[in-house]
């Protein structure tokens, strides 16, 4: 081994190893020629699990949606130049959406940048504050000295995409040819000492904050709402909480809190009306998790911005759109609640009541969606999905949907979505790496989004992947029709509505997917009780004016039915 090679060789080692020895275990590579020090470093090692997926875009959701499923980091590697802004809205995704990823991306070395030299961008924070943080790795040495620094920056990565709130980080590596190391075995021919090890624990309360949001809450009618939360030990904490003080509980669908018959979750359709808002307008808030999905809540929460809004975020990081937050209380979740539940009195349930009559007239409403709408279908995926199987849900109308007709008590899966940035790119890469980690995996999603990330669908095929995709096919963008733009009728069909014409058939056939066109709910069912190997496209053809016409009478009958139970409550 010439000393080139022995730099390039037990350098990556020593970084690789020092990754899987902090934690990492998963890495999603992307072939290319710049990174071929690390990928067969990578492939070598005896307790990293390598995926391949050619499309940089896919890869990043592929590596994003294993690590949002597992909540621990993935690795993502790529050669240099574009491959690499190519990872950017994955990236921008597990920023917002807090999911570790450790971004390696291989670069020319210093010589070569500026000059012409192909295959060459700027890769310098690329990424800018999108990464949490970033490292330019210096050129590959194989001394004391720089194998020790390069085991403290593995260990680092890890820790930093951990390290709360969690994120992705990103490690520029420039390599000079040659590129091929000596890996052959070389785990077993070397001894790599351990790497340095990082420790954190739980954010707890200082003396007196418990006393102070106690007394702020203390004999007050509010609630409780809970966005997006992937820490679901929380979630005992949060329902003795509501039951103690008689706060009812709005859960999200992503609040995994659905599972629950004593929560609210029909309030997107009643929360439409303005009197309803006010009549149950709230003397407090205290909010867990992400932002919710429903617009109607947040303009819910945004009306009364004149009582204490209090978040609770162990994280710390801002979540606060409308800017109507007075408390925001940087601590454990369950801490705060266990502590909240010992320190205040027991409350009456007569508010709470008032909320679950609301809602149960509301969601008498929503339950009546039937045929061939996307609400119903819906509706119908939802009780044919397998117990303790994970529903994918894409954005714009199908997580709408899922806010709209999950009702409480008949969650019996675990919910994902990516809500970070809300982004329609990815979601079938997305889906594919949470199915990596083991789940069993449902996906749902529109037409535009699937046609966004069709070449996902590779991703399988490499990986010996299985899923069921339900594509909801209206022939463009649903959610245009339920925005003022829908009313700009010169334009809207070419600029909005986006027409596209497609079926996705011949997608399933390039791909190697098993492919049913649904016509039927009972098809539907049937079809997602079909137990096989790979990925299975079922396509159900739907209406775009006929789904708007029939979601708003659902939630104008919602809003009668509501004001009926608050003119007259049982």
């Amino acid at each position: 081994m010439n000393n080139h090679q022995e730099n390039m060789t037990l350098y990556n080692a020593h970084f690789i190893d020092s990754l899987v020895r902090s934690g990492l275990k998963n890495a999603v590579i992307s072939p290319g020629s710049r990174s071929t020090p690390m990928a067969l470093l990578m492939e070598e090692h005896p307790d990293l699990t390598t995926y391949i997926q050619v499309d940089e875009r896919s890869a990043g959701f592929f590596a994003l949606g294993l690590a949002k499923s597992q909540q621990q980091p993935v690795a993502l590697l790529c050669t240099s130049g574009t491959a690499a802004a190519n990872y950017m809205p994955a990236v921008a995704e597990a920023d917002i959406s807090r999911v570790p990823l450790v971004v390696l991306t291989s670069d020319r070395p210093p010589e070569l940048r500026d000059v012409g030299a192909p295959q060459t961008i700027d890769q310098i924070h690329l990424y800018g504050h999108t990464a949490k943080w970033f490292a330019e790795m210096a050129l590959p040495e194989s001394n004391d000295t720089a194998l020790r620094y390069v085991r403290t920056q593995g260990a680092r990565a890890v820790f930093e995409s951990m390290a709360a709130p969690k994120g992705p980080v990103h490690l520029n590596f420039p390599y000079r040819e040659p590129l091929l190391p000596d890996y052959d075995g070389i785990y077993e021919r070397i001894q790599i000492p351990s790497p340095v090890q990082f420790n954190s624990g739980k954010k707890i309360p200082d003396s007196g904050l418990i006393d102070d949001v106690a007394k702020v809450i203390h004999g007050k009618k509010g609630v409780i709402v809970a966005g997006e939360i992937v820490n679901i030990a929380v979630l005992p904490s949060i329902l003795a909480l509501s039951e103690k003080i008689g706060w009812p509980i709005i859960a999200d669908p992503l609040s995994q809190l659905r599972s629950s018959t004593d929560v609210i979750d029909s309030y997107d359709a009643f929360l439409r009306d303005d009197d309803i808002k006010d009549s149950l307008k709230p003397e407090a808030i205290i909010r867990f998790g992400a932002l919710p999905v429903s617009k109607s809540l947040m303009l819910y929460m945004k009306r009364h911005n004149d009582v204490p809004h209090i978040i609770v975020d162990e994280d710390g990081a801002w979540r606060d759109p409308s800017h109507i937050a007075t408390h925001m209380v940087c601590v454990n979740e369950a801490v705060f609640c266990n502590e909240m539940t010992a320190a205040l009195p027991e409350q009456s349930s007569e508010w709470a009541s008032l909320w679950r009559e609301v809602n149960e007239a509301s969601r008498s409403i929503m339950k009546t969606a039937d045929g061939m709408d996307e609400g119903a279908l819906f509706g119908r995926f939802l009780q044919s999905v397998p117990e303790g199987a994970s529903i994918f849900t894409g954005n714009s109308m199908p997580i709408r949907d899922l806010d709209s007709f999950l009702f409480a008590g008949e969650q019996r899966f675990k919910l994902h979505g990516n809500r970070g940035a809300n982004g329609i790119d990815g979601l079938v890469s997305t889906a594919l790496g949470i199915a990596a980690s083991g789940e069993k995996v449902y996906a749902v999603m529109g037409d535009l989004s699937f046609f966004h990330d069709v070449n996902g669908l590779l991703g399988a095929k490499m990986n010996g992947l299985s899923m069921t995709v339900l594509v909801m096919n209206n022939n463009g963008g649903g959610i245009f029709s339920y925005l003022p733009q829908s009313g700009e009728e010169k334009h809207y069909e070419r600029l909005f509505g986006t027409p596209a014409g497609l079926q996705f058939e011949h997608a399933a056939a390039l791909y190697g997917c098993h492919y049913v066109r649904i016509s039927s709910r009972e098809q539907l069912a049937k079809e997602l009780n079909e137990s096989r190997e790979g990925v299975t496209i079922l396509e159900a053809f739907t209406n775009r004016a006929a789904n708007t016409s029939i979601h708003r009478s659902l939630w104008k009958q919602a809003v009668e039915q509501a004001k009926k139970v608050l003119r007259n409550p049982i």
